[in-house]
C-alpha cells in the first residue's frame, strides 16, 4: 500500500495504525425505546465487590436478565422492556441484597447501588424501589415522562396523544396546535428547537412525515383525516426529550419516544365512554332564550384487554376505541 507521496507502508505500521484505531473505538449506545438498570455493588467498607450475580426479573412478565459485576463492581443491564422489576444481587460470604419495585421507562437508566454485608446467604436485605433516588444523574437530557397512569384521569379533548406532549416542561407551540410557527412545519417548539426538526418514534420504529415532518400516527394529512388513530390506553409511555444523546440521530430538535402497551402474566381489561351533548351544556350569555343551542353530540368510546398467551415467554394485548 502507498499513501499519496508515494512512500509505500511496511507492514508493521500497517499493525499500529490498526491497533491505534481499535484502542480508539469507545463504547457508543444504540437508539433505544427501552430501559437500563445499572449499578455498583460494593461492601458496607466502601470497597468495590466484582463477580457478584445480578438477576434482574420483571414483576409483570417474568422476564429474567442475569448479569455479573466486573472488575470496578459495576453492572449494566440494557434494553429492558419497560416495566416494574426486582433486582437482586448475591454474592458468597455476604447477604443477599434485593431492590423490589424498581421502575424502568423509555429510554431511562436507573441506578440500582448496593453495600453488601457480610453474612449468611440466606440472610436477604430487602429495599423498596421508592426508595431509590428520583433523579437520574446518568445523563442531562432534558424533558419528561408521561405513563399510563399519569394519563389515565387527565381531560383530553379527542383523545389525541400528540396534546400530551404540551405537559412536558420546555415545549412551546400554537393553540391550534398545528404548528409552532407559520410556515415552518411541525407541531411543537421544544428548548427553542425549530418544530420541523422533531423525531418521533413508536417502540423504536421511525414514524415521521417525510413532508411535513408531523407524526404519521394521529396527524390530519391533506384532508385532515388521519389515515391510523394510535388509542391512548395503548400508548405505555411517551417520553419526550430535549438535548439528547447522539445515538438518537436524525433530527435537532426533540425526541418522542412512544411505546406501546404488552400483556402481562395476569389478566387486565378496561373499558370507557366519554359522552358530550348540548343538552348538558350552559347556554351562551349573549343567545336570547328564543333562539335554539347549536346541537352537539359526541361518543368516545372503546376498551382493552391484555394478558397472557404462554407464561412468562408470549403476551397479547388488544386496544378499540371509536368516535361517533
Amino acid at each position: 500500500m502507498k499513501n499519496p507521496r508515494g512512500r509505500r507502508f511496511t507492514s508493521t505500521q500497517l499493525f499500529f495504525t490498526g491497533l491505534v484505531l481499535l484502542i480508539a473505538v469507545v463504547t457508543v449506545n444504540a437508539q433505544t425505546f427501552r430501559g437500563t438498570i445499572l449499578g455498583t455493588v460494593s461492601d458496607v467498607s466502601g470497597a468495590i465487590v466484582p463477580d457478584a450475580t445480578v438477576t434482574i426479573r420483571n414483576v409483570d412478565t417474568g422476564l429474567v436478565r442475569t448479569t455479573v459485576t466486573q472488575s470496578n463492581g459495576s453492572y449494566r443491564v440494557p434494553e429492558l422492556p419497560t416495566g416494574t422489576y426486582d433486582v437482586t444481587i448475591e454474592k458468597a460470604n455476604f447477604q443477599t441484597a434485593v431492590t423490589k419495585g424498581v421502575q424502568v421507562g423509555v429510554a431511562v437508566e436507573r441506578r440500582v447501588d448496593a453495600a453488601l454485608k457480610p453474612g449468611e446467604i440466606k440472610e436477604i436485605l430487602v429495599v423498596s424501589g421508592d426508595e431509590l433516588p428520583q433523579i437520574e444523574t446518568t445523563s442531562d437530557t432534558l424533558g419528561g415522562i408521561l405513563t399510563q397512569e399519569e394519563v389515565r384521569d387527565i381531560p383530553l379533548n379527542g383523545r389525541d396523544y400528540t396534546k400530551l406532549i404540551y405537559l412536558n416542561p420546555g415545549v412551546a407551540g400554537s393553540p391550534d396546535q398545528i404548528t409552532d410557527s407559520p410556515g415552518s412545519f411541525g407541531e411543537f417548539s421544544m428548548n427553542g428547537a425549530r418544530g420541523r426538526s422533531n423525531n418521533y418514534l413508536l417502540d423504536g420504529s421511525d414514524m415521521n412525515d417525510g413532508y411535513r415532518n408531523d407524526p404519521a400516527i394521529n396527524q390530519g394529512g391533506v384532508f385532515a383525516t388521519p389515515s391510523a388513530i394510535l388509542p391512548i390506553d395503548a400508548v405505555s409511555e411517551m417520553n419526550v426529550l430535549s438535548n439528547f444523546e447522539p445515538e438518537y440521530g436524525r433530527n435537532g430538535g426533540a425526541v418522542v419516544n412512544i411505546v406501546t402497551r404488552s400483556g402481562t402474566n395476569q389478566f387486565h381489561g378496561s373499558a370507557f365512554e366519554y359522552f358530550r351533548n348540548n343538552a348538558l351544556d350552559a347556554r351562551n350569555f349573549f343567545d336570547t332564550t328564543d333562539h335554539p343551542k347549536a346541537p352537539f353530540h359526541n361518543n368516545q368510546f372503546g376498551g382493552s384487554l391484555g394478558g397472557l398467551i404462554v407464561k412468562d415467554k408470549t403476551f397479547c394485548l388488544r386496544d378499540y376505541e371509536g368516535q361517533r
